[in-house]
């Protein structure tokens, strides 16, 4: 690729060189020159002039104003900002003068004073006093928009921020300016709820205090947070975030702009599911099992007591159900003391990730620019990682190609190949276009274990090792079931036999106490150990619970969904030991030397799975490790035996698992309404067939279960297939019958 062409701007008397084309906001900011914005957002896309206030002069240029964020750099172009154009800067006293003649002066009571952009440009750029003597405009406010995000109309200034998000970056359209003229408002469309998985980042664009969140409302002043940079933990993506707290409890997430992981977006989900840690079902204490009494709470002494007892009683007969939300240091304690310490082998990990992709390794960024996309699976994208989603959207709206491929894809297949699908792409002419490409990504969503093995394999046939700009990208269910699985691994080279019968099963973490096959095993078991946070998670089956942490809570590292490493960093007390603190001491009751300390323990890890890197090498915003060369194919997982067709008259379920939903988002109220609708969606063809419309209720039966849920139909659904959110499909399984 050819160097850009310079061109030399002269701003301010402050002579740049900067590529061409690059706007004027920019170049000033290049020279050390502030131009004031309100509208504008490059992240937004095209600029749009809606606020005025980066009036500039421009010689050779009409004698008035102009708007700069709309101006690009030209060789020899004079730009004169505030500084040294009076023109400017009488033009940008009169903006905000504007601004503010309906602006209510509620500063000291509203949420985003001391944070304002508004507050600051008219301490720097507005007039010192108000010639206005007439009353301002009153609205009704606030009004909630939704459950996690309230209006204040009279505080908007019409920057239009909120709705160029909704049209152009998460592409709901929900929110719209209704009106004309002096009249203009911001609402949602119809004025329904605001709802989608994205719909916080607009509280974070407005720049004003139009748009906040409820969560943390009147319990504001920015000076007295503490903000710690760390990583959600809540899906594979890694978004960088700052997390604000005061006095040990955190108030409010905004994100921390990554621009090849997240590009500065953050879900809803990842936003304000924090609130989980002051769930009123908190464990914080240990609990035992007492046969007649039910869990009664004991002292962390006696319960590292009864850890030892159930480990020395199972006599190596233990398995490990492990979650993908600990952190990579948890997890290698975890099974260095379980692995070195009592030679017990067999894991439940949280799922079969498979391996070869390091070698097509790309920053998520490098979907934004790639020119053909396939997407193979069963889960939509904006379920599993839905920073993903919002990468893929900007790529099509600069040009590329993306076919799905799955159940409700453009190239539709039936639940369970997926697989077979990803096979057949190598010799088909989709194939051929995806090796003629310098530009190709592959995504993998869900549809069966190995999915990563059958990827390596695909990417490897295309050639995707030797292109720089081709990637692959297997997205898992869980936020670090990748980190999970090689700490698991680099704790031991030895393998033992299945547990027969086993003695002893460890539940680490909430999502796997969630998982129906988890339980089942717990039943089997003689004596379960659990970890978790909440109480409804444990009562009735474990015999010891130790409190868990959340990710808010930890030290330690995530392996996010390109390979990343990330730190997570400790931003608010919790109210028990860390697990790290308590596996240590146990380990050394069996003579396992294992550090309490996470550095020390990644440390450790790092040696032997990454490369030597320390945390200091990891920083605040991680880089992406190179890729690893390719020696040989990739071994490729064996094919998962083709579900059986439905029998007549039934329908091949096909369950996922929601982005809203889970042990934290149960426990946040904002995000109930965001939670799946008890619905099943439809094709077409099986909606006429059974003669169900939108909206109307059906019965669902299978294995002797029948649920009551509203029929949705999905254009794009295969024919046979029913697709239902694991929150309403528990007692259902594989094929089901619907009727009116």
């Amino acid at each position: 690729m050819s160097a850009p062409e310079l061109v030399t701007v002269t701003i301010d008397e402050r002579s740049v060189q900067v590529p061409k084309g690059t706007g004027i906001v920019e170049t000033a900011a290049a020279a050390g020159i502030e131009i004031p914005v309100f509208c504008y957002e490059p992240r937004l896309g095209a600029a749009v002039g809606a606020c005025r206030m980066c009036l500039v002069e421009v010689e050779g240029m009409p004698p008035k104003p102009q708007a700069g964020c709309t101006l690009f750099a030209q060789d020899g172009m004079v730009v004169k900002t505030a500084r040294t154009s009076e023109m400017a800067r009488v033009a940008q006293n009169a903006t905000l003068e504007f601004i503010l003649v309906n602006h209510p002066l509620d500063c000291p009571v509203c949420d985003k004073g001391g944070e304002c952009p508004l507050q600051d440009l008219t301490f720097r750029y507005g007039p010192g006093n108000t010639r206005m003597t007439f009353d301002k405009r009153t609205f009704e406010k606030p009004i909630p928009i939704s459950p996690a995000i309230s209006i204040d109309r009279e505080r908007c200034i019409l920057c239009y921020r909120c709705t160029r998000f909704s049209e152009s970056v998460s592409e709901d359209n929900q929110l719209v300016a209704v009106n004309r003229g002096a009249q203009t408002m911001i609402a949602t469309f119809e004025d329904e709820p605001y709802t989608g998985a994205f719909t916080g980042n607009v509280t974070e664009l407005c720049p004003v205090g139009a748009l906040l969140p409820t969560q943390p409302r009147f319990e504001i002043r920015p000076w007295e947070f503490q903000a710690v940079p760390s990583v959600c933990g809540l899906c594979p993506v890694g978004c960088n975030i700052d997390v604000d707290q005061r006095e040990g409890k955190i108030k409010r997430i905004l994100s921390r702009n990554h621009p090849e992981v997240d590009e500065g977006w953050l879900c809803d989900k990842g936003r304000f599911g924090f609130s989980h840690l002051y769930a009123e079902d908190r464990i914080t204490d240990p609990l035992r099992r007492v046969r007649s009494r039910g869990l009664e709470e004991i002292s962390w002494e006696d319960a590292l007591d009864d850890a030892e007892r159930l480990l020395r009683e199972a006599n190596g007969r233990i398995a490990v159900a492990l979650s993908g939300s600990e952190t990579t240091e948890d997890a290698y304690a975890l099974a260095k003391l379980v692995r070195k310490g009592l030679g017990a082998h067999t894991a439940m990990l949280p799922e079969e990730i498979g391996g070869g992709l390091d070698a097509f390794r790309a920053p998520l960024s490098a979907i934004r620019d790639a020119e053909l996309i396939v997407v193979l699976g069963e889960d939509p994208v904006v379920e599993r990682a839905p920073i993903v989603d919002l990468w893929l959207r900007k790529a099509r709206r600069a040009g590329a190609e993306i076919v799905e491929i799955g159940p409700a894809g453009d190239v539709q297949i039936a639940p369970g190949t997926t697989a077979r699908a990803c096979r057949k792409l190598k010799s088909g002419e989709l194939g051929d276009r995806l090796r003629a490409s310098e530009r190709a990504i592959l995504i993998w969503s869900g549809g069966g274990a190995g999915g990563g093995s059958h990827l390596a394999a695909l990417a490897t046939d295309l050639g995707f090792a030797d292109k720089p700009g081709c990637g692959a990208f297997f997205l898992p269910e869980t936020a670090n079931g990748r980190g999970v699985a090689e700490a698991w691994a680099a704790a031991s080279d030895d393998e033992g036999p299945e547990p027969e019968p086993l003695g002893l099963l460890i539940v680490s973490g909430d999502e796997a106490a969630a998982n129906p096959n988890v339980r089942a095993l717990a039943e089997q078991a003689e004596r379960v150990l659990a970890i978790t946070m909440f109480h409804s998670l444990a009562v009735g089956w474990a015999d010891l619970v130790l409190p868990g942490t959340s990710y808010l809570e930890r030290e330690g590292t995530y392996v996010n969904v390109e390979g990343r490493i990330q730190r997570l960093r400790r931003t608010a007390i919790p109210p028990a030991p860390d697990e790290l603190a308590w596996i240590a001491q146990l380990a050394s009751r069996f003579e396992v030397e294992l550090s309490p300390s996470p550095s020390l323990v990644f440390a450790e890890l790092s040696e032997r799975v990454f490369g030597g890197v320390t945390y200091e090498d990891l920083g605040e915003e991680a880089r992406l490790p190179d890729r690893v060369p390719l020696e040989a194919a990739p071994a490729e997982s064996a094919d998962e035996p083709v579900p059986a067709k439905a029998p007549g008259g039934t329908l091949q379920l096909l369950r996922y698992r929601p982005l809203f939903s889970g042990a934290a988002v149960e426990r946040v109220p904002e995000l109930q309404f965001q939670r799946p609708a008890p619905e099943i969606e439809l094709s077409v063809k099986d909606a006429k067939r059974l003669g169900v419309r939108r909206g109307e209720p059906v019965s669902v039966r299978s294995n002797g279960t029948s649920v009551q849920l509203r029929a949705a139909i999905n254009k794009r659904l295969k024919a046979g297939v029913a697709r239902i959110a694991d929150d309403h499909a528990r007692d259902l399984h594989p094929t089901v019958e619907v009727s009116k």
